[in-house]
This record gives structure tokens, sequence and C-alpha cells, in this order.
């Protein structure tokens, strides 16, 4: 019993560390193919990668917004059940501008951009895999990364911040309508103490949070989807454990963002 519990222990570590060294390759070569590679005459494909960009970030802005919408004015009541009690309602603007900025704007963001975006990733790579048109771009002498990965990469890299920022300022309109159009709070004195909160440091570190945030997606997602194997079960896996490895991973990055933050300010 000792002995298997002392293997599974060291299966799972060297597991771990043969992800950890697939990704890193993964990642090494993407940046070959996004930097160096066009240097060398091998130019990118800004078409597709505009492509994702359209899918990953427009698209997804119907969701994006009306959750964020949602999100604000469920902020905006929560806060100020408690605020009324102090006659202090006006700082519902600076919650609700200061959480959405910093935190909740690029969560929300990079949690529905996975469900929506890095599972098709996942998907889509993997019915490649199953259908072996990955193997027949590589017998054709053209590199997988530079055709599948480099363009999904760009794409969702520059989606996440974008659609971040529609979501910040939807979510502070949120806690606007429940500050102006229910507790009757002046328009101007509300907007005076929402740019009197913010600073740049708050737009910033939400910026910076949703760039990695877009990293962490489109690599999941891409990793995930080359180790799919054999079947379309397998597919339906890997998609599920993108998603859930996606989620764990953007909240782990948070937390360490969060926490050099706190501790640089």
């Amino acid at each position: 019993m000792i002995r298997y519990f002392l293997g599974s222990i060291g299966r799972s570590f060297l597991n771990g560390v043969h992800s950890a060294l697939v990704v890193c390759v993964l990642i090494m070569d993407t940046l070959n193919w996004l930097f160096l590679q066009p240097l060398l005459g091998r130019g990118l494909r800004w078409r597709s990668a505009v492509e994702h960009f359209v899918e990953y970030g427009f698209r997804s802005i119907p969701i994006v917004g009306l959750i964020s919408l949602l999100v604000g004015i469920i902020m905006g009541m929560q806060s100020a059940y408690t605020l009324q009690q102090w006659g202090a309602t006006i700082f519902i603007a600076n919650l609700v501008g200061i959480s959405a900025l910093r935190e909740l704007a690029p969560l929300m963001s990079a949690i529905l951009i996975t469900g929506r975006s890095g599972s098709a990733i996942t998907a889509e790579i993997g019915t490649m895999k199953v259908s072996e048109e990955v193997d027949a771009l590589m017998v054709m002498g053209l590199n997988p990364v530079k055709f599948l990965v480099v363009p999904k990469f760009l794409g969702m890299v520059i989606a996440v911040p974008c659609v971040t920022v529609l979501s910040m300022a939807i979510m502070i309109a949120g806690g606007f309508i429940v500050a102006v159009g229910i507790l009757g709070i002046d328009f101007w004195a509300y907007f005076d103490q929402t740019a009197s909160a913010l600073v740049s440091k708050d737009l910033f570190s939400g910026m910076v949070k949703s760039v990695f945030f877009g990293l962490t997606i489109c690599w999941v997602g891409i990793y995930r989807g080359f180790q799919v194997e054999g079947s379309a079960e397998s597919v339906g896996k890997m998609t599920t454990s993108s998603v859930v490895t996606s989620i764990f991973t953007i909240i782990i990055v948070d937390l360490v963002w969060t926490t050099l933050f706190y501790f640089t300010e």
C-alpha cells in the first residue's frame, strides 16, 4: 500500500513535470514564429489573426456586456444595502469602480471567453488531430505552430484586453443605474465620485491581468488540443479539461498579480 501511494505521487509529479516542459516548448515555439521567424522572411498570417480576433473579441461582446451589466447592478444593490445604514451611498461609486477595474471585469471577461472561445480552440485543434489534418500539414512541410497557434495567440491576446475595457465601462454603468436610477443620487455627484476614486493604477492592474489571462486561455486551449488522441471521445474530454484548467489557472494568475500589486503599492 505504501508502494502504491508513493508510486502515485511519483507518477503525478513526473506527469506534471512533463506537462510543464511541453507547455514551455510550445511557448518558446510560439514566440519564435511570432517574433524571430518573420524577421527571417517567414511572415505572419495576419488575416487569420484578424479573423480570430473578431471571433474571440467582437462576437464575445454581447454575452460579456450583458453579464457585466448585471454584475454591476448586483454590486450596486449589495453595497447600497450596507452603505445606506451609514448615509454613505455615494461611496457605491468607489466600490463598483475600483472592483470593476481591478478585479471583476478582467476576471469575468476571462472566464466567459474561456467558456466560449478557449473550449473552441481545444475542440478545433483536437478535431484536426483526430482527422489527421495536423499530420497532413507536417507532411506538406508546413509548421503547425505557425499556421494554427500563432494566429490564435495574436487574436486572443489582443481580444481579451479589448473586451475587458468594455466590460469595465459597462460594469460601472450598472452601478450608475442603481445609484442614480434607484437611490436618487445626483448624476454629476456620482460621476465626480467615480472619477476621484479611480486612479491610473486601477486601470493598469486590470489590463495587466487581462493580458496574462489571454495568454493563459490561449496556451491551455492549444495544449489540450494537441493532447487529443484516438477518437472523438478524447476531443470531448480534452475540451472539458481545457475549460476547467483554464479557469483554475486564471484564478492562480489573478492571485499572483493581486498579491504583487498589493505589496508594491
